[in-house]
């Protein structure tokens, strides 16, 4: 079994997550385990914001 210590990773507390708004619509973005390596170069929220999609 893969135990963490107490008290070290995310054990599910959204609201401890870091969070930042969309460079285009301000949206709140919560922060993502995908994104852990580019978190600092993420500015969109979604595809259709990427692309200037108006909604």
């Amino acid at each position: 079994m893969n135990r963490e210590r107490p008290g070290q990773g995310f054990r599910g507390n959204k609201s401890a997550l870091p969070t930042k708004p969309c460079v285009v619509c301000g949206r709140p973005m919560s922060w993502r385990k995908r994104w852990a390596r580019c978190w600092n170069e993420v500015r969109h929220c979604s595809d259709a914001c990427r692309r200037g999609t108006p909604r």
